[in-house]
């Protein structure tokens, strides 16, 4: 057990969440009498008045039956899909929450950063709020102290060390609390996605610490949907889903099969069918499937950025059409249109489609979109008379660096909406 910094055994986290029932259609005289029972129950609680109860509980695990070990000096990457229990187990590694089962043991102190917000008083200053961590992780003030200059040198924010925390912005906040967290010297430092607030080059910095630290023995748990940085900081994985530990260990493969497992392609077909089969009927078009589709599968929520992805859309022209295209756009998170591709953009005439099933497919190539969140919606329409369905099939996903070309500053987002892979030529001429 000496050489264990933390032992996890059956361990299991519970939430109860209540429900509101659905309101059935009550007369005004309804309303009168059940008035009246609550003001009765409010009264005499032990008279027969009964009201009905107007919530109904479930039972969530959000972790269930998770048993592992992590030697002292692991650097872990914890991987799975938003609600695979990954926050919350962090959360009952750091004591902020209770395990409903099972047992932790931990050996050192931990120092977490969890989410913006965790760990600081708003209204203490920066100064203060050093202080006051050091404090918290058993640290005297003469090693807080000792540590002060490189504390407040690395989190850039010199000039706002006397100013309440509450009036940082969101990146002041998380690069202050990161060097906090990194500098005090824990035995276990417990770092979330929070350090996605940060910019690109704190970012940097941030994983550049983490490994520093590591080196000294100390043991690292991070959790990111930066499967670049995991595997760059990471010499074990912890793969987590719908609360379950799926596999724990040191072979890279374990990301692949998280990757693989998250197209999620049964949802996805589902979300395009009901989208289909919701569509009302139109003389001229019937759209049959959208796909996504890399390597030749089906993919969902999660797409390559250095692999072709093929956007296919089948449908049946009914009646001899002029005019009639097929599209799509890509937008960013915000909504932003980037482009918008036609399938006709390159002739020169108005065309005219034949009766007949269709598969329309277009290529985005790889090495073009940047590691962030997309939507892309797939519409159809006659050339300046109507759509042809309301709305869009929509998919949203977001791009990993799996499979990105071997490029300089990999540890860093890429810039912009978009990241082109742009061919450099650089001539010498000779010096005369």
């Amino acid at each position: 057990m000496s050489n264990i910094a933390i032992k996890v055994e059956n361990l299991g986290k519970k939430y109860v969440i209540k429900h509101e029932k659905q309101e059935p259609y009550r007369t005004f005289q309804d309303v009168l009498i059940n008035s009246a029972k609550k003001v009765i129950t409010m009264v005499n609680p032990f008279s027969q008045a009964s009201v009905e109860n107007d919530e109904t509980t479930e039972e969530f695990w959000a972790l269930k039956d998770v048993n592992f070990e992590i030697k002292k000096g692991d650097k872990v990457g914890i991987i799975g899909r938003n609600g695979a229990g990954k926050s919350t187990l962090l959360k009952v590694l750091s004591r902020i929450t209770e395990p409903t089962t099972g047992k932790i043991h931990i050996n050192g102190r931990i120092a977490s950063l969890l989410e913006v917000g965790t760990g600081f008083h708003p209204e203490l200053t920066g100064r203060e709020n050093i202080f006051l961590n050091g404090a918290i992780l058993g640290m005297s003030r003469a090693e807080i102290k000792a540590k002060f200059d490189e504390i407040v040198a690395f989190a850039e924010v010199e000039k706002f060390l006397d100013t309440p925390v509450k009036r940082y912005s969101s990146g002041m906040y998380v690069r202050l609390a990161f060097s906090v967290a990194a500098h005090l010297e824990p035995e276990i430092l417990v770092v979330d996605e929070v350090l996605a607030v940060g910019d690109a080059a704190f970012q940097k910095k941030c994983l550049g610490k983490m490994n520093d630290v590591s080196k000294e023995g100390r043991t690292i748990l991070f959790v990111s949907h930066n499967m670049q940085a995991i595997k760059q900081l990471c010499n074990k994985f912890i793969y987590l889903k719908n609360g379950s530990l799926m596999e724990i260990g040191n072979d890279e493969e374990i990301i692949s099969k998280y990757l693989i497992d998250a197209q999620d392609i049964i949802n996805g077909k589902s979300k395009i069918k009901n989208f289909i089969d919701k569509l009302p009927q139109d003389p001229v078009f019937e759209l049959l499937n959208v796909e996504l589709n890399q390597k030749g599968k089906n993919v969902f929520d999660l797409v390559e950025n250095g692999t072709d992805l093929y956007i296919k859309i089948q449908y049946k022209v009914l009646r001899r059409t002029s005019g009639l295209r097929v599209y799509f756009d890509l937008v960013d998170e915000y909504d932003t249109l980037l482009f918008r591709s036609f399938n006709d953009e390159d002739n020169d005439n108005i065309s005219i489609v034949e009766i007949g099933t269709y598969t329309a497919q277009a290529i985005i190539p790889k090495n073009i979109l940047a590691p962030i969140h997309y939507v892309i919606k797939v519409c159809a329409t006659i050339f300046n008379e109507r759509a042809l369905f309301p709305g869009s099939a929509d998919f949203s996903f977001f791009v990993d660096r799996t499979g990105l070309a071997n490029r300089a500053y990999l540890a860093d987002p890429l810039r912009g909406k978009l990241a082109p892979l742009i061919k450099w030529q650089i001539e010498q001429k000779e010096i005369k």
